[in-house]
């Protein structure tokens, strides 16, 4: 089920609403059940086979996190314990994700051809996973202080995470969902949560849909063996940059916005990213909560930047591989993860050589420039991370820099200007037309470039009433009419972009975290 989607919007989320607060005035035990199970429905929806698989998967990390804690005092059982139980959650990730990937090389190295059967990734199982790995070394550093096991099963499976994240940790969430007074309606958070979720939908419908016109046909020409020229290539790139972006950004908005509906606050996953000075702060800003797993789970128990600069950087290194990873069995994914890697890496030596030679930032120049260094890495990045080979990659990136020509519209030799370049250029095209090119496809690239780089993100627009639990900057107090408040203009404004973003779904489209 999907949250741009008819059932989920008039159908399901009325009835699952009403029901916890009809239920949620008699008992909040079973307010909450009723909560958990309602996430189950929304997983089973798509694929009830795996709802089983699901809930081994809750039973078993329960009982091994339960035991870990009741062993906490007596650190080498409770060590092996944590090993064994994160290792059993690694190979079932590993198989359903991994398997086949790892055969089809290993044979290319071996020179025999081998794989299991077709294996359906179950939805989510990326995100479930971490979140019962992060409650499993919680427990072994006695961070979790309540078990039952239906607030478990619920902070697993609730449905405005279950699928495409945040990666929730156990502490964060169990307190809330502990709490009387979630069972009674706050409509403020009723308010904010519905505005929210309206802004997040119209991200998904209105914009990153709209983006996918251009971004697919490109990547899939391009895997057909298109040669993409400099303006398609650029048009394409940016389409695909900006389309993840407000898949992204829509779906984190959507599970905000959900969450708040039932008086629970979700951790930020989003902070404008592509307004990101640096790597390092682009990897502050970007799923966010992945970000934090990484580090906390992976990158600082390998030293971190604890033991000189030759392992931090190899801690990096590790990390982000694993992380490109952990998005997709692929050469790609994993090209993308040390891509950012190598950044990160330069990043920081760049930083350490400014500190040791106690340079400036440069100014206002100065922050332009890392910003637009920063942007175009990002971009190049994701050309890996959506094409569908490592050979596709570097076509488009050749089609970036103009080795495979320029084209231009036919009727540009109508001009003077047009029939210079036909003269005296032969690598530029004339005869080829492109949808891709037309000055409205433009046009709306750069209106997507304003909204990103000039407007605050949702979690700043609905600053005042903390929607998330984290920190979070304030936009400005020069831009106050930006900001969320209960008057009849916001209304009349979100229902205008409501009745926009239904008017796009009557063919939902999935998010594109989905598939990881």
């Amino acid at each position: 089920m999907l949250f741009n989607s008819v059932i989920f919007i008039f159908l399901y989320l009325p009835i699952i609403v009403s029901g916890f607060y009809l239920i949620g005035k008699y008992s909040h035990k079973m307010a909450i059940s009723w909560l958990a199970i309602a996430s189950l429905f929304f997983y089973g929806w798509w694929d009830a086979h795996f709802v089983g698989l699901l809930l081994g998967s809750i039973a078993f990390n329960y009982v091994a996190g339960s035991s870990i804690a009741r062993n906490y005092r007596n650190k080498n059982r409770a060590k092996w314990l944590t090993i064994f139980a994160v290792s059993m959650n690694l190979l079932l990730l590993g198989y359903f994700k991994y398997a086949n990937f790892f055969l089809e090389n290993l044979g290319n190295i071996l020179g025999w051809q081998y794989s299991l059967s077709e294996i359906i990734l179950p939805l989510g199982i990326s995100f479930f996973t971490f979140t019962q790995i992060a409650f499993l070394l919680d427990a072994y550093q006695n961070k979790v202080k309540e078990y039952s096991f239906i607030h478990y099963t619920l902070f697993v499976t609730y449905f405005p995470h279950l699928i495409a994240g945040p990666i929730l940790h156990h502490k964060e969430m169990m307190s809330q969902f502990d709490q009387e007074h979630v069972c009674k309606i706050d409509w403020s958070n009723m308010a904010v949560g519905l505005s929210i979720f309206v802004l997040g939908l119209a991200k998904k419908e209105l914009l990153a849909d709209e983006l996918a016109e251009y971004a697919m046909p490109f990547f899939d020409g391009v895997k057909a063996g298109v040669q993409p020229m400099l303006i398609d290539a650029w048009i394409g790139a940016l389409a695909y940059t900006f389309q993840l972006y407000f898949d992204f950004s829509g779906y984190c908005d959507m599970a905000i916005g959900l969450s708040l509906l039932f008086n629970v606050r979700m951790p930020l996953n989003f902070n404008s990213p592509y307004k990101a000075t640096s790597i390092i702060d682009f990897w502050r800003r970007w799923h966010m909560t992945l970000s934090r797993f990484l580090r906390d789970y992976l990158y600082i128990p390998l030293g971190g930047s604890r033991c000189g600069a030759f392992q931090q950087f190899r801690n990096l290194m590790i990390t982000m591989l694993l992380g490109g990873l952990w998005h997709g069995a692929g050469w790609t994914f994993i090209f993308w993860g040390g891509l950012h890697g190598f950044y990160l890496v330069t990043n920081h030596a760049w930083r350490s050589v400014k500190q040791k030679l106690n340079w400036s930032d440069g100014g206002g120049f100065g922050n332009f420039f890392a910003w637009l260094l920063t942007f175009l890495s990002v971009l190049v990045s994701w050309v890996f991370f959506r094409a569908d080979s490592m050979s596709s990659a570097f076509n488009v990136l050749r089609g970036l820099i103009g080795m495979n020509g320029i084209s231009l519209s036919a009727k540009t030799l109508d001009s003077k200007f047009g029939q210079f370049l036909h003269a005296h250029y032969d690598w530029i095209v004339f005869n080829k037309d492109h949808v891709m090119t037309k000055p409205i496809h433009v046009i709306e690239l750069v209106l997507v470039c304003l909204i990103v780089w000039f407007l605050p993100n949702v979690t700043q627009f609905a600053g005042r009433v903390k929607p998330v639990i984290d920190a979070y900057e304030s936009y400005g107090n020069q831009r106050q009419w930006l900001f969320w408040r209960p008057s009849w203009i916001y209304l009349l404004a979100l229902m205008i972009i409501f009745l926009s973003a239904v008017d796009n779904i009557y063919k939902p489209s999935p998010f594109l975290y989905f598939q990881f």
